[in-house]
């Protein structure tokens, strides 16, 4: 299990984290921990009888055949309840960090989804920009357009005004001098009729 947690073969890895999921679900961390406890009491047992034994043995100055058979047991028992119980702790420790890697990976999986989008949006954004910044340069490429030509176009009113001014005043000249040749024209005709009064009264005297 151990192996298989380490390296991944095809995939049994997956199958291996979830039948230890399972077995973390419900009461499968209670019967765990029962089962561990007493394999740890056994194990404090077997190492206390290896005691007893080596201080008998001490005592003595030597072991019997029957004390060497239950010592070498007692060790023997010891030694595979111990490496049971620090694989059973390394399976378990190598579990929780792999749940951990794996939501780290999806975690920056997703992080770089985001990221990817982010980029996406960036990109469009500076597209428009970029268009935006066009359509801004031809607005003020049009405006200075219309305002030259709207400079044109008040020269053009300011001189059509002055020519307008001049006409009238030529106007008001030319309407002065009528009136002038009018009553010139009337005291011309006073006159030429005052003449021809008086050449009638010549003519009857």
């Amino acid at each position: 299990m151990a192996f298989l947690l380490l390296v991944k073969i095809g995939p049994l890895r997956e199958l291996v984290i979830k039948s230890l999921d399972q077995l973390k679900m419900g009461k499968g961390p209670a019967t765990v921990k029962t089962i561990a406890g007493t394999m740890f009491v056994i194990l404090l047992s077997s190492l206390m009888s290896i005691v007893k034994i080596q201080n008998k043995g001490a005592k003595l100055g030597t072991m019997s055949p029957m004390d060497q058979v239950l010592w070498r047991t007692h060790l023997l028992e010891a030694s595979l309840i111990g490496f049971t119980l620090f694989l059973g702790f390394i399976i378990d420790r190598m579990h929780h960090y792999i749940k951990k890697l794996v939501g780290l990976r999806s975690r920056v999986g997703s992080s770089k989804e985001e990221v990817e989008r982010l980029e996406k949006e960036r990109s469009k954004l500076k597209d428009k920009d970029n268009k935006a910044s066009k359509e801004i340069k031809l607005l003020k490429e049009e405006i200075s357009t219309l305002s030259e030509n709207l400079k044109k176009l008040k020269s053009e009113s300011e001189e059509k005004d002055k020519k307008i001014e001049t006409a009238e005043v030529h106007v008001a000249s030319l309407q002065k001098q009528s009136t002038d040749l009018l009553l010139e024209y009337d005291r011309l005709l006073e006159d030429n009729q005052n003449l021809q009064n008086h050449a009638s009264g010549y003519k009857k005297s």
